[in-house]
């Protein structure tokens, strides 16, 4: 009996290990506060074309199926520049916090976006995503500062971006692998 038991407690050891490790999509994710500026390095990688992963990437409405962001609509293109109006709702402890903002994006086709908000909640928001082809993957790499304009504390603030900047990165990189598009299906 007691052989058994020794068994079956490695086998659900192994198998939790082994569940706490599954990182399909070899998400990373570094947050770090500076000088009131939370800094977010992530990159995931997908299996797919580099060209389906820049149509992930700027399909700005498509981003409602990310948690956290209620609206996302398109208010103007003009060249590389996009105008995209976003709503983000986030719970910070049992607190509902709405950010709105206006986000520019310029669009650097099948390689780069860079970002900055132009109207908003926060103090400043601004960064990068770019796309690197790897072998039969595309790796999503963000870059992003971000200055919060809120009374809720840093440490609170801290706390809540790096406890769930990770799970929203997973979420990002399993829509991304699911992703079909019109621009998509036109990169094959």
């Amino acid at each position: 009996m007691k052989w058994f038991l020794t068994i079956a407690l490695a086998f659900f050891i192994s198998q939790s290990v082994a569940q706490e490790n599954f990182n399909p999509f070899d998400v990373r994710v570094n947050v770090t506060l500076v000088d009131g500026r939370f800094h977010t390095q992530a990159s995931y990688s997908v299996p797919m074309n580099i060209c389906s992963a820049y149509a992930f990437i700027t399909d700005y409405e498509g981003s409602k199926n990310i948690p956290g962001i209620i609206e996302a609509r398109v208010i103007s293109r003009v060249g590389n520049k996009v105008r995209v109006y976003r709503v983000i709702e986030e719970q910070i402890l049992f607190f509902p916090i709405e950010m709105k903002s206006t986000v520019e994006y310029i669009e650097l086709a099948n390689k780069s976006l860079a970002f900055e908000q132009i109207s908003g909640d926060n103090r400043s928001y601004k960064g990068t995503w770019k796309l690197l082809e790897e072998k039969d993957k595309t790796v999503f790499k963000y870059d992003a500062q971000i200055e919060p304009n809120s009374i809720v504390p840093s440490a609170i603030i801290e706390y809540f971006i790096k406890n769930s900047m990770r799970g929203r990165f997973e979420v990002m990189a399993q829509k991304a692998s699911q992703f079909k598009s019109i621009e998509a299906i036109a990169c094959k």
